[in-house]
């Protein structure tokens, strides 16, 4: 059994759409599929359809990007099984999801006014099957303009890096707000889905568990592209020192990711997957 519980669409920031992320993921012996869009549950019931035609269970999510204000990073938050389009993830991720695209408008201005010769139009072209222009899509445009050759080239740090103590912020940069991570966890659990702190190990999200797990926190990320050995030990040894259901994915973006990751390379482990659902069905009846 193959089951990747963290996979994205051009709904969001992968290059490709529903239809052709089902047939990877099939073609790669995929059985249970989580669809986890960034901050919006558009185009789940499409997925959910296109899954059944195709012999692949797919699981309704979604990845909330979230922040954690105590300790001044960013962090993920997966809700696995949730209801698409309920309104706790609507009044949540909406504004998030406006703001995302009027600073991405702004970068793009910037962009221009430093003289690289890009339009809006050109990048909200390769997003309009979404929900909004990412830095992927901006970058992408830049790519057929001869600027770069890759996404997470250098010229993605010197464009978008966010600045710290040592280096000053890229020439593109533009802030966005993110959502606080405890709010993520309660508006998935209000959707009926089971939180899920999404790759801790890009973050450093390890010493928030704690805390996240009194706001309701019910799993973490195991299996990562972006996870070593240490990192799947250290969320494992939190897994258990909580009771925290243990999840695993590929984390796919297509074009647009920054590993060689597609659906079914990191996988959750079927007990895991047992568990999973135990978690689900215990969510629903605390609801």
């Amino acid at each position: 059994m193959t089951i990747d519980l963290h996979c994205h669409t051009n709904t969001s920031d992968n290059s490709f759409s529903i239809g052709d992320v089902v047939h990877i993921a099939g073609r790669n012996g995929v059985d249970h599929l989580a669809i986890t869009d960034h901050d919006t549950t558009i185009g789940l019931d499409r997925a959910v359809n296109l899954g059944k035609s195709a012999g692949i269970d797919i699981i309704p999510g979604i990845e909330i990007s979230a922040y954690d204000f105590r300790r001044d990073r960013r962090a993920h938050i997966l809700g696995l099984y949730v209801k698409p389009g309920h309104p706790a993830l609507e009044r949540l991720c909406g504004p998030l999801r406006e703001a995302r695209q009027n600073a991405s408008y702004q970068m793009v201005e910037k962009l221009v006014r430093a003289g690289y010769e890009i339009s809006w139009k050109e990048v909200s072209k390769l997003a309009e099957a979404g929900t909004g222009v990412f830095k992927q899509h901006i970058m992408h445009v830049l790519i057929q303009k001869g600027y770069t050759s890759a996404i997470y080239s250098s010229l993605y740090k010197k464009l978008f890096y966010r600045g710290d103590d040592r280096s000053p912020a890229g020439a593109a940069f533009v802030p966005v707000r993110y959502l606080d991570a405890g709010d993520a966890i309660h508006a998935i659990r209000e959707a009926g889905g089971v939180p899920v702190l999404a790759h801790p190990g890009q973050f450093d999200n390890f010493s928030a568990v704690a805390d996240w797990v009194r706001e309701g926190l019910e799993g973490i990320e195991v299996r990562h592209p972006l996870h070593g050995k240490q990192a799947e030990q250290r969320a494992q040894e939190l897994a258990a020192k909580y009771h925290l259901v243990q999840t695993g994915g590929s984390d796919f973006h297509g074009f647009y990711s920054d590993t060689d990751s597609v659906p079914g390379l990191k996988c959750a482990e079927p007990d895991w997957f047992a568990a999973l659902q135990i978690r689900r069905d215990l969510v629903h009846t605390q609801q």
